[in-house]
Order: C-alpha cells, then structure tokens, then sequence
C-alpha cells in the first residue's frame, strides 16, 4: 500500500465501536467512553508524552518542507497559525486563534464518529480533530486519520474565510443528504476537494486536500507526476466519481478558486442528486469523451 492518510471525516467508514480502558491510562483508538453526546471529549493534552510530541515534530518538518512549490499559497500561509511546530497545540489555544478569525473552533473526538454527527459539527463550525497520534512505527502510514492529519491537513484551510464557509455549508449540506439519501454522492464531494482537491495557480496545480498535504508522497506524485488524470470541477461529475482507497489517486479534480468551491455549493441539491442518480457512476481513473485534462506541475 502507497503512502496515503484515509480520512474519517469524509463520510466514509463512519461508524463506533466503544471499548473500555483502565483507570488512569490515556484512551486508547477509538474508545468512547469519555465521550459526550456528540462525540466530543477532552483533549487531555497533559497525557501527550514527550515521545508522542517529538513524533508531532517530526511529522510536522517533513510535511512542511515539501509545502513550496506544491502546495497552494493560502495553504502555506495559514498554516503558521498552527502554532509551534514541536509539539501537539492544544486545542484549546488554537481555537482562540481560529474563532477570532473565522468563528471556527477545533474539537477533540476519540476516532471515527457517524455521519451525521460529523455533519453537525461541521454546521456549527467545529471541527473534529482525533485526540490521538500514530505510533512511531506507523510513521509514513497509519490506517485511521491521527491529530497530526486532522491538524496539519485540515486545519490551516479553516483559517480561509471563504474554504471555512464552504466547510459549514458542507456539514449544513450532509444533514440533509442524510434524510435525502445522499451521503455517498456527498462523501464523493468531499473526498475529491477536501481530501484530494487541487487547486490552479499562476505556477500551475496547487495541493489543497488535506489527504495529500499530510501524506509523505501523495503530495508530490498528485502535482508533479503525469501518472493520474487532473480534471476541471465538475460538481456532478466528482458526484458520480468512485475513489481508491488504498492507494494514491487516479483522477484529481482542480479548482479556479476557493470562491468557485463555495459558489457550487450554494444551489439545493435535491435535483441534482436525482440527475446523478440516474446516470451510472464513473470509475475511478476514467477519462470521458471531449474531457479537459491538465498538466502536471513542472
């Protein structure tokens, strides 16, 4: 399996599965006996170990010196607000900074939580980031997304007036895909712009996905490599777009601007689910007839 973070919060794989966990000891994967009604819980960032911290730091230097040239200009200027790069920020400080500049908030969860509470998270502007960090031996890899995805990935975004917006609009739009039916076509959405999304630039393709902007290869192989497809935004084309995985990507879809993302998601989209519906789903890699494909960064 290729280097690649798999998001929880992508509407895929969601689900619980409570386990219990001694006295005293920090909770283990997954474990939601702390937890509040909406999934939320403590941070506890006391229990961090210093080994814990130091795999924080080191995660952290690889991904940010990979940043130039292959990540988006809003995305390597935001994610300074992060803090200290040598160790795990507490939550709690960084909301202080978010909340300030877009009313966004950073909330603890213990792992994978379901759709719909993601969803209204999401629509209250909080965003739920994992308490937890990979072990050392799960350095280039680890199954569930940690707090070093959750904050090195997605956070720094949310910092972006109109990309926070189009994150509450998101949650706003998944509760209703949920009574709707929906939620794979939108989980489709969300892999493909805040997972894997690309962005142009006047240097070419950008990274924005917070799976590729926290992955050790991803994120050079989806700008630079000419192996996958990058095709313009297509809001019901990405709806009918089947994802891998387990491995990196072969169809990247590639924004004009953060204000196009938003403006897409504006309309209701109950009719266009029924139009999605009705044609057949697209594998992933596929090229259709008369698509645009466009070049790889140099």
């Amino acid at each position: 399996m290729q280097s690649q973070t798999v998001d929880h919060h992508s509407g895929i794989n969601l689900g619980v599965a409570p386990v219990t966990y001694g006295q005293g000891d920090r909770p283990p994967r997954g474990d939601y006996a702390r937890a509040r009604p909406d999934y939320t819980c403590d941070q506890d960032w006391e229990a961090y170990t210093a080994e814990e911290h130091d795999l924080y730091r080191r995660l952290y230097e690889r991904q940010a010196a990979q940043l130039p040239g292959l990540a988006c200009r809003e995305f390597i200027e935001a994610v300074q607000h992060l803090g200290r790069p040598d160790r795990i920020p507490r939550f709690d400080e960084l909301s202080e900074r978010l909340y300030r500049l877009t009313r966004w908030q950073v909330v603890a969860v213990p792992g994978l939580i379901p759709e719909e509470a993601f969803f209204k998270l999401l629509s209250e502007r909080r965003f739920p980031v994992t308490n937890w960090i990979r072990k050392p031996e799960e350095f280039d890899y680890v199954v569930e997304p940690d707090v070093f995805h959750d904050l090195f990935g997605h956070v720094p975004l949310l910092f972006n007036p109109v990309f926070a917006d189009y994150m509450q609009a998101y949650g706003a739009g998944g509760l209703k895909a949920s009574r709707l039916g929906a939620c794979e076509m939108l989980a489709r959405l969300y892999w493909y712009t805040v997972e894997f999304g690309l962005i142009r630039s006047d240097d070419g393709v950008r990274a924005y996905g917070a799976g590729i902007l926290s992955s050790a290869g991803e994120l050079r192989y989806s700008v630079c490599s000419p192996e996958p497809h990058r095709v313009p935004f297509a809001l019901e084309r990405i709806m009918r777009t089947r994802y891998k995985i387990d491995t990196y990507q072969a169809t990247y879809f590639v924004i004009d601007s953060f204000q196009q993302l938003f403006d897409a998601t504006e309309p209701d989209f109950t009719p266009i689910y029924e139009r999605v519906r009705a044609q057949p789903e697209i594998a992933a890699g596929t090229v259709l007839p008369g698509e645009t494909l466009l070049s790889p960064a140099r």
